[in-house]
């Protein structure tokens, strides 16, 4: 057996393997681009991280517990025990409104 001195010659592709080759490039390039499109996307859409100023104390009157908290622009609400949301004045404490919540549905 003759053993080849020199390695083969590159035999050229067919063009159909080319343009499937060249095509997989493509959309090789396509996603990454779309990934780093979506990573910017998500960086810049993303609200920026806004300090939450929570009141220092809440007085609540005698007798209720908080069962849970939110707030608003210029208010907070504390829902009590009691079925109760009590929404206070963000600025001065004072107490705004109470609703009554129906339990029984």
């Amino acid at each position: 057996m003759d053993e080849p001195s020199q390695p083969q010659e590159i035999q050229e592709l067919p063009t159909s393997l080319k343009w499937l080759r060249n095509l997989v490039f493509v959309l090789t390039v396509v996603m990454i681009g779309g990934l780093i499109t979506l990573v910017t996307v998500f960086v810049t859409r993303f609200p920026k991280t806004n300090e939450i100023t929570l009141p220092d104390t809440i007085t609540l009157p005698e007798g209720t517990s908080a069962v849970a908290f939110t707030q608003g622009e210029g208010w907070y609400a504390v829902v009590t025990s009691a079925n109760e949301i009590m929404i206070f004045d963000r600025l001065s404490g004072a107490l705004r409104q109470t609703v009554t919540i129906d339990a029984e549905n």
